[in-house]
């Protein structure tokens, strides 16, 4: 397996931080050029359910960056969850927030306080959540060049304004990308933890136990064709259950939270029509009432400049799919388990078993031969005691390397539900930021960057589209004017 570079490690801990403080400088900058649009953020009236109607002068420089869905964040951490479409905003950043701002500078006013805690946690999130991309990156591409690129383009990426301010981007890229990290090291409990903390920071880190299904199936599909082991074809069965139902757990957790403060104990007259539902799911209905939110409804020609803001990290994710997709139809149609190929071990991503579990340790020992004969594959058992060792694929053709992987299949088919579902069903312009924590986006930027004689000038326009949009979403989102 290829190991990590210190010195490349080293790189992108630099390159994050300096696109962060970059950021920052271009939020001080447009905010001192331009008046904002909409100045309503820095209105703070008092909690529900406090008396105290005292306000403090709020710090204006950390005011001023409270604007968009900030300041849901910023206020649900200073008083809850108060109002019903409070409840589209996932727990885990406001809970961050309140837990840290109590050890940083109590001198200042609350919910300056708050802003300022929000702003450290998100940026130190990013920092973290790149060098994560870089190790995940590594060990799925076993190539540190692209791993290295891939990773600067990600410090770099169109939706960086969202990653500096009061956004939940920031630790969901870090859960998710550090869960993804782990799982493809085989440490898959640590992994389930993280990925399930994803899901409280943003609704789509419940799709995240789709890594957890995929590794399932291929494992049930080699218990059964390869082992002949019905037993150890349902015991993974049930751990897959288990392990995606946990990474499910936090989100239903607190659509049973809302149910609980807005339809428990309510006069007829007060309960929400969502209540009532056979399946009472707040989070929809919060996005379809609120935002308007549903298949199909952004289709509309008022909306065009809309569908043109997204279309470039559209046009990146379609692209990335349908180029692998034609590049290796084999792996990509039979979701990896066309064996038929030259390249036998291409069905087998992220297969594991753990051996400990059984006492016919002969029979299965012989399995791993068979195995080890069939796909050319090499083991790597995980250093944690009771958990699943991995089998990664170490024999591909140099020309099915990098993205081109069999590995990179599941992060492809997770990217195209993403962008697909960006694309029929939600805001369109959210997609910039929606897809900006989908490692295939840079994966692919980065291996096109590779062969310039065959993609010309391909990496200037997609160095291009980055720059424009950090400087137009610092210009913009800072401004309080609509921007993704």
């Amino acid at each position: 397996m290829v190991q990590t570079s210190k010195s490349d490690e080293d790189v992108v801990i630099k390159s994050a931080v300096y696109s962060r403080i970059l950021v920052f400088t271009l939020i001080i900058f447009f905010r001192i050029l331009a008046s904002p649009y909409d100045t309503s953020a820095s209105l703070n009236p008092p909690c529900l359910t406090s008396n105290d109607t005292h306000h403090s002068r709020i710090d204006s420089s950390i005011q001023n960056g409270v604007v968009w869905d900030s300041v849901y964040f910023i206020r649900i951490a200073q008083c809850g969850y108060e109002y019903e479409q409070t409840y589209a905003f996932l727990p885990l950043l406001p809970l961050s927030i309140s837990f840290f701002s109590p050890t940083l500078f109590s001198f200042l006013p609350q919910r300056s306080l708050l802003a300022f805690s929000a702003y450290l946690i998100n940026n130190l999130a990013f920092v973290l959540a790149a060098l994560y991309f870089y190790r995940l990156s590594v060990i799925i591409l076993k190539d540190t060049d692209i791993a290295l690129r891939a990773t600067v383009l990600f410090c770099f990426n169109p939706a960086s304004i969202f990653y500096s301010s009061i956004y939940a981007e920031s630790l969901y890229a870090v859960l998710s990308l550090g869960g993804l990290y782990y799982f493809v090291s085989g440490k898959n409990n640590f992994a389930v933890l993280l990925l399930a903390l994803s899901g409280c920071a943003r609704s789509n880190g419940a799709l995240n136990a789709g890594y957890i299904c995929f590794q399932t199936m291929h494992r049930v599909y080699h218990a059964l064709f390869q082992n002949k082991n019905v037993t150890l074809a349902l015991q993974i069965i049930i751990v897959g259950a288990l392990r995606s139902a946990c990474i499910f757990a936090p989100f239903a957790a607190f659509q049973a939270y809302g149910y609980y403060n807005m339809c428990v104990g309510r006069l007829p007259d007060e309960i929400r029509p969502w209540c009532k539902t056979r399946v009472p799911l707040l989070y929809n209905y919060i996005q379809s009432h609120y935002w308007g939110v549903g298949f199909l409804r952004y289709f509309q020609l008022k909306q065009l400049p809309n569908f043109l803001l997204a279309s470039p990290i559209l046009s990146l994710a379609f692209f990335s799919v349908v180029h692998y997709a034609k590049s290796r139809p084999q792996v990509f149609f039979s979701l990896g388990f066309d064996t038929t190929n030259e390249e036998k071990s291409s069905g087998v991503v992220f297969l594991s078993r753990d051996l400990s579990r059984f006492k016919a340790v002969g029979s299965v020992e012989k399995s791993s031969v068979r195995v080890e004969e069939h796909f050319n594959v090499r083991r790597r058992k995980d250093p944690i005691k009771g958990d699943v060792s991995n089998v990664r694929i170490e024999s591909e053709s140099s020309a099915n390397l990098g993205y081109l992987s069999a590995s990179v299949l599941p992060f492809v088919l997770h990217l195209g539900f993403l962008a697909g579902t960006a694309f029929l069903v939600m805001h369109v312009q959210v997609a910039t930021r929606f897809l900006s924590a989908s490692p295939p986006l840079y994966w692919f930027a980065s291996y096109i960057m590779a062969y310039p004689t065959k993609y010309p000038r391909w990496g200037y326009l997609i160095w291009a589209y980055s720059a424009a949009y950090i400087l137009l979403g610092s210009l913009l989102f800072s401004n309080f004017y609509p921007f993704t």
